[in-house]
Formats: structure tokens, C-alpha cells, sequence
């Protein structure tokens, strides 16, 4: 009964002489308007006033909420927290061994990889790699190595991915294996310019990936020589006897083996968890950024 009283009270009060205040209501399906109002500061006051005691009453009746700034983006804004949640989880490696980009979260991911911030992150981390480089006293006998993993670390597999909704389909491995052939996959600027760093400052670069030797060795040299890799110590590609083993197992036989050889490993770098397990890491590790697929 307050509220009608309010209402009554705009509509109908008005200072001595001083004409009232006339509101006319038009209410259609999907429509409240108000005219008749006159061209005056007070009645626009009025106006706004009686426009929000209305359209309480009418949420009352149809049982909603009265629109507001924050409570109307509330579902997409929860549903886009929790793809970063997920995000997170997944680059701090709280979620190992996942298999696919939840659906919901294709969107997420999408403007991640292609909006900039993916291309940012990159940049950032890459800095922080240099910063530790110019730290490095190399000891000049040749002996001095880096190992940087291939796959989205040095080349991008970001078109390919974007063909399979950028992680939510499951990974196809014939699909894979013919767009590695084609030998399209562009360099990441930032590891490019790290890599020519680290070449001209006397490191013994060494590019690890978990490509297949037999199959895709000859296409991912040409790759990456298209793209500017040159002047690496050596590719190392996953051979016979190393099939059926684990990235894990595979990379720090290989790291292992360096190191065997007398090398000391300064830093290591991939976009994989897995490229950054196990044994004889090196001095420093560096993670990639990469939402799209997980190997295991």
C-alpha cells in the first residue's frame, strides 16, 4: 500500500500554482511507454522515479528480478570465471593428463590464443628467459647447451588447432601428421628472437620434440628452416626405441644422454608439462603457455 500511495503521490501532487503532473500509461505485450509528461526537470525526476516503482511491480507479478548493471551479465561472467579457473589449473599443472577443452570453454580459449593475450604472455615469459641468459657466464669450452621443445614452443600449431575448435575435439592423429607434412607451421616471434640469441651468444641450441623420426623429420627440418631456425646444435626426434615410452621418459633419456656427453644444460623450455619433468632438467626451466592440448 506504500508504494501505491508513493505512486499516487507523484502522479497527483504538485506545488500551488503549478499545473500537475499527468502520466499516461501504454501498456502493449512487450511494452510499458509513458507520455504526457511535461518538458520540465521535475517531471523527468518523476519519470525515473515511477519508471523503477513500476517496473518493480511488474517483476513482482511475473516473478524476476528488476534489471541491474551486475546481475544481468551474472551467468556468462560466472561461466567465463570458471573457463579461467580452468585455465589456471592447467598451466600450473593442477589438473595433469587432461584430455580435451571443456565445450563451454571453446569461446575462452578462442579469444585467449587470438585476442592478444596469449601473444602478451609469450612475450612476457620470453623476457624473463633473457633476463636469466644475460646472467649466464658460459664457460666457452662448447660444452655450454639449451634444449627448446618444437611443438608450440619454437613453431605454432595454432591454425590446425583452430581447425579442431582449438582443443575441444579429441586429438586426431592422422589429422596431425598430415598438417605437419604440409610444413606451415609459423615460427612464435619471441622464441624465434631467443633462439637466434641464444645462438649468437654461444650456446649449443638443442631442439627436442616428440615428432616421429622416420615419418616427419625431413618436413619439420624444412619447417623450420623456413621460418628462420638455423644454426641449432642439433634436432633430436623420438626415434624407434622410444616408441610406446612417455614424453616424460623419452625427453630425459635424451637430456640424460647430453649430459652424458658433458654438456650443461643452462635452460630448457617447452609448452608442455611434460617436457619439464623427470631427470636432468637443466639449471632452469621455463613453461610456454598452451590451453589447447595436453600431452601426457
Amino acid at each position: 500500500m506504500l508504494l501505491v500511495h508513493a505512486i499516487f503521490y507523484l502522479l497527483f501532487h504538485h506545488p500551488p500554482n503549478q499545473p500537475p503532473i499527468i502520466s499516461i500509461f501504454v501498456f502493449g505485450p512487450s511494452c510499458l511507454t509513458m507520455e504526457g509528461f511535461m518538458i520540465s526537470e521535475m517531471a523527468k525526476r518523476v519519470r525515473d522515479i515511477l519508471s523503477m516503482f513500476v517496473l518493480a511491480i511488474f517483476s513482482k507479478v511475473i516473478g524476476t528480478k528488476p534489471y541491474s548493471r551486475r546481475s544481468a551479465p551474472a551467468e556468462p561472467e560466472s561461466e567465463a570465471n570458471e573457463c579461467l579457473s580452468w585455465r589456471l589449473a592447467v598451466e600450473a599443472n593442477n589438473m595433469p593428463g587432461w584430455s580435451t577443452v571443456p565445450l563451454h570453454c571453446l569461446s575462452h580459449v578462442e579469444t585467449y590464443m587470438m585476442g592478444g593475450q596469449y601473444e602478451q604472455d609469450v612475450n612476457y615469459i620470453v623476457e624473463q628467459i633473457e633476463n636469466y641468459v644475460s646472467q649466464v657466464v658460459l664457460k666457452g669450452d662448447g660444452c655450454d647447451a639449451w634444449i627448446l621443445d618444437i611443438d608450440d614452443t619454437c613453431i605454432s600449431n595454432l591454425f590446425y588447432y583452430k581447425d579442431k575448435n582449438y582443443g575441444c575435439d579429441p586429438f586426431d592423429p592422422g589429422g596431425f601428421v598430415a598438417w605437419v607434412m604440409k610444413g606451415e607451421c609459423p615460427a612464435i616471434p619471441a622464441v624465434l628472437g631467443l633462439f637466434t640469441k641464444l645462438v649468437e651468444g654461444g650456446f649449443k641450441v638443442f631442439l627436442l620434440t616428440g615428432r616421429d623420426q622416420q615419418t616427419l623429420a625431413p618436413a619439420t627440418i624444412a619447417n623450420l628452416h623456413n621460418q628462420g631456425y638455423i644454426g641449432y646444435h642439433r634436432v633430436i626426434f623420438r626415434n624407434q626405441s622410444f616408441k610406446g615410452k612417455s614424453a616424460v621418459v623419452f625427453k630425459s633419456e635424451v637430456r640424460k644422454q647430453l649430459v652424458e656427453e658433458g654438456y650443461r644444460i643452462w635452460g630448457n623450455v617447452g609448452d608442455q608439462w611434460t617436457d619439464l619433468q623427470g631427470e636432468c632438467l637443466g639449471n632452469r626451466t621455463f613453461k610456454i603457455p598452451n590451453p589447447m592440448y595436453c600431452v601426457p
